[in-house]
């Protein structure tokens, strides 16, 4: 790797890196969906999924917050080899079929969610220039698009021609091949400076405290996140239940928020790359998810049906295109020699919020509904927002 302050690589060399890294998250994003695609086929029963979920949050947590340490030793590409190989393993034991295993698999699965973003931003940071990083940062994350949609559109496919195992044995094929492709470009991008020495726990922390900027972007992250996570898992629901859409519909409705997704990603960082205004960039993203949520959850059922598609489109765009420009205000904050802590320390806050919703979203519903729910993630999304104009310079 080339320290950025010191030498700028020549563009061609960021192409490869950023590739396999986004490569590397779509690997992640397929594994993880795998379960809940082949689960009709697989005769996965929901709280099984649920599991398998909370297994990967749950490691994932703490791999992501001590795994900055292991990417300043180990080097970036190495990090994705063994994300890879733990996905290997993982889908291994998710096809034997038991909650046992579907457990074990989400706790190996856990091992490469934790540190495959933080290791991007490692790479990726010291590759870029700073007037690219927020639209290069916004590729990269869209590799959680396409690893959901490759999964989609192949997975129920291969498991009714050939059966579940089938469907993890091709996703461990492709971590196979991510392993030789990592492997392939290390040496390439192979770090010459010495590892910084160890951090603590306290050390860790003060990279996300010391900074108010950073601790902002931590605490933004957190509702920003759960109203992502609750897009994904209850919108269908929430279309059928109360917003009189039939289940075509309301599937129709969640794709349209995914693809925005796919476009918001991209979109928003190359208006954060043009404006060279990231933090104000997410401001605009946050009142826009709060807004969404809260006119579906509070009024949505009163909406004609063009409008919701086009309300469901926008709050795609908004809860599902936050993350690329978010990773690139950390890694712009963050200590050049500490990128990978740093963004390992802020993703830990941001997994919390992951884990949270559904906690909350399910006590709410039982209390007042989906409605009532998604309205209060949008008053935690609109206090998010705030957190971070309360934290610019």
């Amino acid at each position: 790797m080339v320290d950025a302050n010191t030498a700028v690589r020549p563009a061609p060399a960021l192409l490869p890196a950023l590739g396999a890294m986004t490569s590397l998250q779509a690997l992640v994003a397929l594994a993880l969906f795998a379960p809940g695609v082949v689960a009709p086929r697989a005769h996965i029963e929901v709280w099984q999924l649920s599991l398998f979920s909370c297994a990967v949050f749950a490691v994932g947590i703490p791999a992501s917050f001590w795994g900055g340490s292991f990417i300043a030793r180990m080097g970036s590409l190495r990090i994705a080899s063994l994300c890879a190989a733990a996905i290997v393993v993982s889908m291994a034991l998710a096809s034997l079929g038991s909650s046992a295993a579907l457990l074990a698999a989400g706790l190996c699965l856990g091992l490469a969610m934790g540190p495959e973003t933080p290791a991007s931003a490692a790479l990726l940071a010291r590759l870029v220039t700073a007037e690219r990083r927020a639209f290069v940062f916004s590729v990269r994350q869209t590799g959680n698009q396409i690893g959901a949609v490759l999964g989609s559109l192949a997975l129920p496919a291969i498991a009714i021609s050939f059966g579940p195992a089938w469907c993890y044995a091709a996703v461990g094929a492709c971590a196979l091949l991510g392993i030789l492709m990592f492997e392939w470009l290390r040496p390439a991008y192979a770090d010459k400076v010495a590892p910084p020495p160890k951090l603590d726990l306290r050390a860790r922390l003060a990279l996300m405290t010391a900074d108010r900027r950073i601790a902002m972007l931590a605490l933004a992250s957190m509702p920003f996140s759960a109203m992502q996570v609750s897009l994904n898992t209850v919108f269908v629901t929430l279309g059928t239940r109360e917003l009189g859409l039939s289940h075509i519909e309301a599937g129709m409705a969640l794709a349209c928020a995914q693809a925005s997704g796919l476009v918001g990603r991209l979109g928003w960082g190359y208006l954060a790359m043009r404006l060279d205004a990231s933090r104000a960039v997410l401001v605009v993203i946050g009142l826009g998810m709060a807004f969404c949520a809260a006119l579906l959850g509070l009024a949505g059922a009163s909406l004609g049906r063009s409008v919701q598609f086009v309300v469901a489109a926008l709050f795609g765009l908004t809860a599902s295109g936050w993350n690329g420009v978010f990773i690139a205000e950390i890694a712009r904050l963050a200590p050049q020699d500490r990128i990978g802590e740093t963004t390992g320390a802020v993703l830990t806050a941001s997994y919390m919020g992951l884990l949270a919703a559904p906690v909350l979203v399910s006590i709410l519903d039982g209390a007042a509904g989906l409605g009532a729910a998604l309205a209060t993630l949008a008053c935690l999304a609109l206090g998010g927002t705030l957190a971070l104009i309360w934290g610019r310079p």
